[in-house]
């Protein structure tokens, strides 16, 4: 297994050569992008970059910790020597964005982070499982692929004991989970303790060898695959479900929010500036989600008059999430191909609203069986060369359940021209040093995706008015996480408070409610992310038809928000404002 070396200050030192700020610049944010990819190699794999694919840092341990920080640190060093007013408006910019990541990055280890290394939702034992599965970014079209794995899982079976003595020590520190959490965590790892290999994801990629393997390489495969989960996989799950179901849960907390620790209100707002790149306070944030959730209320009452409903609107509430007619389905398939139905009605209008559009495939998927309970709609990029798609996974744990009432505003958001727009857009972008090209700033890309659901009447789409609703109701959606997010970690608002809450203002069932509570329960403030970004779109939106009247120009101005990816919304606010006076100069 080769050893991570970071060798950081051989990179930095551009000495006192005779090179431009430029080129010291650019150097400086490609050797930040190689040794990016060294020290997180599962976003090299996401990307399609396959020279690491066969490692896993561990990154719970002090040494990684210390790179990290030694990394960052001296990166910021090396930048803030290089001469800014000297460098053309796009290194401006870069120079800008890379500033914030060393920081933000550097603010982040300030917190313990390393005690919380496992949860329901985002924790690095749901990303392997879906790798293993076979078909996501992981390849397995060569033998090299597939011993790169078996690799790979070697690594990860060391960080799974790690995640426990990590979480020993959180225990010792009154740093753990909430109960609730941690009840959901304890069958996601059960279901990897499969005995019957025909039934295990992690030996998927044996049953799915290439045709070109010969018969020997396919029995040494199946050998190695068998052992590798029987001796280490399921073991190692085992033993870390055993931990979780038993000491861990006793440990649990029974409080909802980052407030029961220490650091908590520090935490929060660290995570406020994560999430939203804004110097916003909780305070403010939450008073802004109360009004625009009274102002979506009110919209939502005249969609109830609109269709005749009679009773008040948590009653119509009720009644979408129970509507036969919302629930069509009896096959998983017919939720897949519904999604499909809806971009062909949408297709012929997409001309109109984007002069940039995407070259990478797209694809919409169901979520994989072991984590469909606990996963929510979501999408994955595509590589950056383009030849794996961008996918839309929809999760559907109940079909007979599935309610349809909000999928046009899901596809728009997840889908187009949503994240596979944004995200699409950003990685063939040439002009992008390649460290920029998978930045991912939640209030930019979630915000762009948020502001997209509004664009349905412009794509033809909400003509039915239960799918106005959807918007309405997704909308009304991101506008309670200001509150009840805000809520759970800076009021001591508990878990119950919060689901009801949800229920009262949203149509969304309460098992989803659930779902999402504990989502937020988990990572504090990337709940935040969407309505902040998404009201500064629409701000910035409104501000350059104002200003520019009839030059304003809808298919530019969403070229200008979607040209330079994601950035800070600061940075993005600049840009507009750049292009509204070069507008109006010429």
């Amino acid at each position: 297994m080769r050893t991570l070396l970071f060798s950081f200050l051989t990179l930095f030192f551009f000495g006192c050569n005779q090179s431009t700020p430029e080129v010291q610049l650019h150097e400086l944010m490609q050797s930040y992008h190689e040794q990016s990819l060294k020290m997180n190699p599962l976003s090299a794999t996401f990307q399609g970059d396959t020279r690491y694919n066969d490692y896993l840092p561990n990154y719970l341990s002090d040494e990684m910790m210390a790179a990290q920080k030694a990394f960052y640190s001296e990166t910021l060093n090396a930048l803030n020597a290089i001469d800014g007013k000297k460098l053309n408006e796009e290194d401006k910019l870069s120079k800008k964005v890379l500033r914030w990541e060393c920081e933000t990055a550097l603010m982040g280890m300030e917190f313990p982070a390393e005690l919380l290394p496992i949860d329901q939702m985002w924790s690095l034992q749901l990303t392997m499982g879906q790798l293993a599965a076979g078909s996501s970014a992981q390849p397995f079209k060569t033998v090299q692929d597939y011993t790169n794995w078996l690799s790979r899982v070697d690594d990860y079976v060391k960080w799974l004991a790690s995640a426990k003595s990590r979480m020993k020590e959180g225990i010792a520190q009154e740093v753990v989970l909430p109960k609730s959490l941690i009840r959901k965590v304890v069958p996601q790892l059960k279901a990897i303790t499969e005995p019957d290999l025909d039934k295990n994801i992690f030996y998927t990629p044996a049953k799915n060898f290439p045709e070109a393997f010969t018969a020997t390489q396919k029995d040494s495969l199946t050998k190695a695959y068998a052992e590798m989960v029987t001796k280490k996989i399921i073991p190692a799950y085992q033993d870390l479900a055993d931990f979780m179901e038993s000491t861990y849960l006793e440990a649990g907390r029974n409080s909802s929010g980052f407030g029961a620790y220490a650091f908590g209100e520090d935490y929060y707002n660290y995570a406020i500036r994560l999430y939203t790149t804004t110097n916003m306070t909780a305070d403010e944030i939450h008073q802004l989600g109360l009004s625009e959730v009274a102002r979506l209320r009110g919209e939502m009452e005249r969609i109830k008059e609109q269709v005749g409903f009679r009773g008040d609107l948590n009653a119509f509430f009720e009644h979408v999430r129970t509507l036969p007619k919302m629930m069509p389905f009896d096959d998983p398939q017919q939720v897949v191909d519904n999604f499909n139905a809806i971009h062909d009605k949408m297709k012929a209008k997409v001309d109109a609203l984007f002069e940039l559009q995407p070259k990478t495939p797209f694809e919409v998927r169901r979520v994989e069986a072991f984590r469909e309970k606990s996963a929510a709609a979501h999408y994955n990029p595509g590589s950056l060369d383009g030849t794996r798609p961008g996918v839309f996974y929809v999760p559907i744990p109940n079909v007979k359940e599935y309610n349809i009432f909000s999928d046009e505003d899901l596809f728009l958001h997840e889908a187009i021209p949503g994240h596979h727009f944004q995200i699409s857009l950003q990685q063939e972008n040439t002009d992008l040093p390649d460290f920029r090209k998978t930045l991912w700033y939640s209030a930019y890309g979630e915000g762009w995706a948020l502001y997209c659901e509004s664009l349905g009447p412009e794509l033809g789409l909400y003509d039915d008015p239960y799918q106005y609703f959807g918007m309405l109701s997704a909308e009304m959606h991101r506008a309670i996480r200001l509150v009840v997010d805000t809520g759970i970690h800076t009021k001591g608002w508990t878990r119950e408070q919060a689901i009801a809450y949800s229920l009262a203002n949203e149509a969304e069932p309460e098992y989803a409610i659930i779902s999402e509570i504990e989502r937020y329960m988990a990572n504090p403030g990337q709940a935040l992310s969407y309505k902040i970004g998404q009201l500064k779109i629409r701000e910035l939106r409104a501000m350059a038809e104002q200003e520019l009247g009839d030059a304003f120009d809808i298919r530019v101005f969403h070229r200008i928000v979607l040209e330079s990816g994601c950035i800070p919304l600061a940075l993005l606010e600049d840009k507009i404002n750049s292009w509204i006076i070069s507008t109006q100069k010429s």
